[in-house]
């Protein structure tokens, strides 16, 4: 079973720490919840572990850090391909 690192109960996503592949389980560590990957996700990359509608925000670490720009369900890889990071829409 692969791990993951969710750094606050309010995320909607965990980073997980080995390369996973589809249907392999995640357990998040240090929450006895276990989900498991929609599709291959690469170390270090993040996963959602609930289901993020299109438009709403994407949390980490008790924050932000981004939009969904398409339905994420839990499972699923949390990449550019599905989220606009709000760090990339800041304005000096």
């Amino acid at each position: 079973m692969a791990k993951a690192l969710e750094a606050d109960s309010s995320d909607n996503v965990a980073t997980v720490l080995e390369d996973v592949v589809r249907n392999q389980m995640i357990e998040i560590a240090g929450t006895g919840r276990c989900l498991t990957a929609s599709c291959d996700i690469s170390r270090f990359h993040k996963v959602a572990t609930a289901d993020i509608p299109l438009g709403r925000q994407v949390v980490k670490y008790g924050q932000p850090i981004g939009c969904a720009t398409a339905d994420i369900h839990t499972g699923e890889h949390v990449h550019i391909h599905n989220m606009a990071s709000l760090r990339a829409r800041r304005q000096p």
